[in-house]
């Protein structure tokens, strides 16, 4: 999808005289190329509106790719091929039309990919990247936050409709006052219909249109890198949409014939391991691994969140493609996470080719705990270190509560009848145990105010008056003071961790926190539904004076231990003085 340039048309005749009117009026003519890759059907043309959609001829090379050369203005245009099918689903060498599998903007509603042309060549937009200098994060200081570009904004009592890109930039305050440090977005990438996910992607080039433009996408990115928040994109990479236009031209190509987990299918599923011995080259990860360089390249993006990778099940294209994907971000830190369900160590470790992993188990395992179904310490103390499961350091795993896939905490504890205050303060337990645990916290949207809303494929808007009472603006100024707390206390950065005091009967769990320049946390946890009044803490990690955290007041250690009044449910956390 390289442009050629004419450079003769391009490049301006060196004279004494200034140009004339009628020369500065002139429009510029470039001769652009269009390609498609399609190196075993027969035919390919490609109509537009600069044809008035007739069929121009296109020539195919020993490398595999059709051809063809059209004058252009600067402009902006639609166009579509034309290419002999070799599916299985169409007639032999049947004639279908397909938007480019690179267009970088679709209009599904007239069926057509968009180029733009610009100083005779092809580009996105006209969009100029304004914060590139701002320092970000690195991975092991990330606090992440999930989101729905359609669902996130909008759920005021607002006349108009929201759930852009746009409207996204207006919310970014607020994460900032929350501390978050990170965005991940639910895939972005160009959907079928109006509303989705995105786990349905048939365009890996385009941007969701209904979410916004692509210059509106940058600046979303932009203003985030201007606070200092890295912005991570979900990509699906396992499978595609059933009508992307790969499908349409060569699908076995591409993809497997047949879902090799049936179970476990959401579309055709990408081939990593056929080779083409005539081109030498693998077809699926070549088309995927252009995506991401495209979309580290051209929208500044600082990690992937890699979709179903139990399903991809090709460790040797996971490899390369997080090699690529660092390769092309440079010196940026870039972050490659692998939904990995269940999560499996050999992921990330030594040998793995990721650099973190979604942690479900940590997800269940506190969910139950804190809604009082069960208390089994050591399975508590596997999630809590995760290095007691075998990954190796903090930012091998991603710790959430909940995210789009799974029902929110409060929804969890609703089924089980636990409502209003007392649903609170076990909301603010588990989220202690998140932002104090190894590894690197997420939040999914609405969780810092307790949106309750169960997990539905339909619009569900956040609901932002939430913020408007006592109890759920009292749970985001503990999430804010958290989050606050660990990024002051880099204990919390480490994977150093020790539990010290467990207590199966009063389900009393303690741990400390530390690193080597001195700072150092504990929390103790009572996962009982009863008043612990002057509970004695032994073992305790050193004497002194220590600021108990959640209600404000200093508390002193001494002969190695601690007392401690433990409500029900709660969690105090002391930060040594």
């Amino acid at each position: 999808m390289s442009p050629k340039t004419n450079k003769a048309i391009e490049t301006p005749t060196k004279t004494s005289q200034a140009p004339t009117k009628t020369s500065q009026q002139a429009p510029k003519t470039n001769i652009i190329e269009f390609s498609l890759f399609a190196p075993y059907n027969k035919g390919a043309a490609l109509m537009g509106s600069f044809s008035d959609w007739k069929e121009i001829p296109m020539k195919k090379g020993k490398d595999g790719y059709f051809r063809t050369e059209v004058k252009l203005e600067d402009g902006v245009f639609d166009y579509k091929f034309k290419v002999q099918s070799l599916s299985w689903f169409f007639e032999p060498d049947q004639w279908v039309e397909v938007i480019d599998p690179y267009a970088t903007d679709v209009d599904e509603s007239k069926g057509v990919g968009t180029v733009r042309i610009k100083d005779g060549k092809k580009i996105v937009d006209t969009y100029v990247w304004k914060h590139d200098d701002k320092p970000l994060p690195p991975d092991h200081q990330l606090v992440i936050y999930e989101l729905h570009v359609a669902d996130f904004t909008g759920g005021e009592d607002d006349p108009n409709p929201r759930g852009k890109y746009k409207h996204v930039i207006e919310k970014l305050d607020y994460l900032c006052g929350l501390g978050i440090n990170a965005i991940e977005l639910l895939p972005v990438k160009e959907y079928p219909g109006d509303y989705s996910w995105g786990y349905n992607p048939r365009y890996f080039f385009a941007t969701e249109t209904s979410y916004g433009t692509t210059a509106e996408l940058k600046e979303l990115i932009d203003e985030c890198h201007a606070r200092g928040i890295r912005v991570i994109m979900d990509g699906i990479f396992n499978h595609s949409e059933a009508s992307c236009p790969l499908t349409q031209i060569d699908h076995d190509y591409w993809y497997h014939h047949a879902p090799r987990d049936p179970d476990n299918n959401w579309g055709p599923e990408f081939n990593y391991e056929h080779f083409d011995e005539n081109l030498q080259t693998y077809p699926a990860r070549k088309f995927i691994g252009d995506a991401v360089r495209f979309w580290i390249e051209e929208y500044h993006i600082d990690g992937i969140r890699y979709d179903a990778a139990r399903q991809i099940a090709n460790y040797d294209f996971m490899h390369w493609i997080v090699q690529e994907a660092k390769k092309t971000a440079g010196m940026k830190p870039f972050y490659n996470i692998a939904e990995h369900i269940p999560e499996t160590t050999s992921i990330t470790n030594v040998d793995g080719p990721m650099d973190g992993c979604w942690h479900d188990s940590f997800r269940h395992t506190v969910t139950v705990h804190i809604c009082g179904d069960t208390f089994d310490v050591e399975q508590l103390k596997d999630v809590i270190d995760c290095k007691r499961q075998g990954f190796l350091g903090a930012t091998n795993v991603v710790n959430y509560l909940t995210n789009h896939d799974h029902d929110r905490l409060m929804v969890e504890l609703g089924k089980r009848n636990i409502f209003d205050a007392e649903a609170f303060k076990r909301a603010k337990l588990g989220a202690v145990i998140l932002m104090t645990a190894v590894g690197v916290p997420m939040l999914w949207m609405g969780q810092a105010i307790a949106e309750y809303k169960p997990k539905t494929p339909d619009p569900a808007k956040i609901d932002w008056t939430l913020l408007e009472n006592d109890l759920n603006r009292n749970l985001f100024e503990y999430y804010k003071g958290l989050i606050h707390l660990r990024k002051n206390n880099h204990a919390l950065y480490t994977e150093n961790i020790d539990f010290f005091h467990e207590n199966a009967e009063a389900k009393v769990l303690a741990y400390t926190r530390w690193n080597g320049e001195g700072s150092r946390v504990v929390v103790i946890a009572n996962f009982s539904g009863n008043y612990l009044a002057g509970y004695t803490v032994p073992n305790f990690p050193a004497d002194g004076t220590w600021h108990e955290w959640t209600h404000d007041f200093d508390i002193e250690s001494g002969n190695g231990q601690i007392v401690i009044d433990l409500p029900e449910y709660e969690a105090k956390v002391l930060v040594w003085q």
